[in-house]
């Protein structure tokens, strides 16, 4: 496997440059003008560290060089020559495999903002250990070999979007006042929708001229808004001729206009209440809130999922015409399906939001579920509040990943000494306004939906296979909206058998629960071996 060599001498005292700098502090926001000029001339050159590893899946030792650094993007036109980001990756090629039959995935979180630390962790050689739903201890945390890593399946690229993790923009004029104006418009045209995916896509056809993987079976892999990515990321490299094996989605958003967080915000839409219920259901069955304590939880999700079709959609959809009789109705029936008292449902017009529903399924205890994974619970902040205030899901793991990666890439990597690594890029603003989708336009009110962009992708290859995964415990991407959202894609009927559905009891970060990280993991790595012809 080829390995990415600092480029002598000069490399060696720019890498020195770098990591004096960052030891200082936040280089994009350095206050020192001179200190900031040193650091960003730093980002210049393409860095890396090579090292070696095994792991164990299933039973069977992988050996893998492992390759963390960065690649230097530039723009496009005529600023071409204009070097823009510099675009940290973690890449783990399996030793001794054929590169034109094995399998490449391109691995990212979402936010926007994230850096890909919880995949990486999740989904790499090395996993940290967690607890299933409560708050994990303190350090020290427990770091093992990754029974479900996808490499027994494929070689994995973890990637950080521009600004997070060790990526930077990049803005070298020696003028001061010059380099922050240019600092200032990067931001302005990495930070949006098609900024960002423009970014990926530069860095992907990089990566593959780098490492000569052009003839690789190739798989997008993105969590959150990083599924949001993947769609338009799908179709502007399958419009530059790089077709891909698959795309593989874990908790799904294309179209923000059906999100159960606020929706409130966009009155007459009621589509977000209906797709929200059956995630609803099975929180409060798996808190022990529904009437009877029913015992099949697949068997309630079916029923609150005709439920929410058949009689609550009609009924949302009536407003004001409802009757306070068939009102009293319905939140009896939603009493059901969701454990809130029928006065409060009244109250609330029928419509729950996710952070509505967050704050009182447990409020009586004075406890507040996640958002993430709603199996999670912690104390309320404000027991009178209308919403949830914090997520006790992301507060029970985030420490773990954040400080098990930190001296993971270090120690074992051999990268990032005296750096500072972001868990979320400096931005002040994420513009997704600009973005036109596949075959149409956007007014400047209109909420982002990037499903024409994955139907494009589908349409300009028509072989292109699709995996949705989910949890059933996730309020932030309900797995019914993104089942809907893939039901009500603009693409012929006949390429629907092109997409592949599956659902876990676990939530929003699905590997946060093993028995189905493990199940993940087996139909993951079959939807790869699959669809990558004579892959090995």
């Amino acid at each position: 496997m080829r390995k990415l060599i600092l480029a002598g001498v000069f490399a060696a005292l720019v890498s020195t440059a770098l990591v004096a700098a960052n030891r200082h502090g936040d280089d994009d926001a350095a206050p020192d003008q001179a200190r900031s000029a040193s650091v960003q001339a730093a980002l210049l050159t393409p860095q890396s560290s090579t090292t070696s590893g095994s792991v164990t899946v299933g039973g069977k030792r992988i050996d893998y060089n492992a390759v963390a650094g960065t690649l230097v993007l530039h723009g496009q036109g005529s600023k071409e020559d204009e070097p823009t980001v510099s675009m940290f990756y973690t890449a783990y090629f399996r030793k001794g495999a054929d590169a034109t039959k094995r399998p490449i995935t391109f691995v990212y979180n979402g936010g926007p903002g994230s850096a890909t630390v919880w995949l990486h962790m999740a989904m790499g050689p090395r996993r940290v250990v967690t607890a299933d739903d409560s708050h994990t201890p303190a350090a020290p945390y427990n770091v093992v070999n990754n029974d479900y890593s996808l490499l027994d399946a494929t070689d994995l690229v973890f990637i950080d979007m521009p600004g997070a993790g060790f990526s930077r923009l990049i803005a070298n004029d020696p003028d001061p006042a010059k380099r922050a104006a240019q600092m200032a418009e990067r931001k302005k045209e990495i930070y949006s929708v098609d900024g960002d995916a423009g970014a990926f896509a530069q860095f992907i056809q990089q990566f593959l001229s780098t490492y000569g993987r052009w003839n690789s079976p190739k798989y997008l892999f993105g969590e959150s808004y990083g599924t949001t990515r993947s769609a338009v990321l799908a179709n502007i490299l399958g419009r530059a001729s790089v077709d891909l094996n698959g795309v593989i989605l874990l908790s799904q958003v294309l179209d923000f206009d059906v999100k159960i967080d606020r929706p409130e915000r966009n009155p007459g839409q009621d589509m977000p209440y209906v797709l929200a219920l059956p995630s609803f259901t099975a929180v409060a069955w798996y808190h022990h809130k529904l009437p009877g304590n029913p015992a099949d939880l697949e068997d309630m999700i079916e029923k609150s999922k005709k439920f929410a079709v058949d009689t609550y959609m009609p009924a949302l959809w009536k407003g004001a015409l409802l009757g306070d009789v068939e009102k009293r109705q319905i939140a009896e029936q939603l009493h059901t399906f969701t454990g809130l008292p029928v006065d409060y449902l009244i109250k609330a017009d029928l419509r729950v939001s996710g952070g509505m529903f967050e704050q009182h399924l447990l409020g009586a205890e004075g406890d507040t579920t996640g958002r993430l994974d709603a199996r999670f619970r912690g104390a309320s902040l404000d027991p009178l509040n209308k919403d949830t205030q914090y997520d006790p899901q992301s507060a029970a793991v985030g420490s773990a990943y954040v400080s098990s990666f930190n001296d993971y890439v270090r120690k074992t990597l051999k990268f990032g000494d005296g750096m500072t690594y972001r868990l979320r890029a400096d931005m002040d603003h994420w513009d997704d306004e600009r973005h036109v989708a596949a075959g149409g336009r956007r007014g400047r009110s209109a909420t982002l939906n990037v499903m024409a962009d994955l139907a494009s992708a589908m349409k300009l290859n028509g072989n292109l296979k699709v995996m949705l995964n989910g949890g059933y415990y996730d309020l932030a991407t309900p797995f019914f909206t993104a089942q809907y959202e893939m039901s009500h894609l603009p693409i012929p009927a006949s390429l629907q058998k092109n997409i592949s559905y599956h659902w876990y009891p676990s939530g929003h970060m699905v590997y946060l629960h093993e028995p189905s990280l493990k199940t993940m993991h087996e139909n993951m790595a079959s939807f790869i071996q699959a669809n990558a012809g004579g892959a090995d």
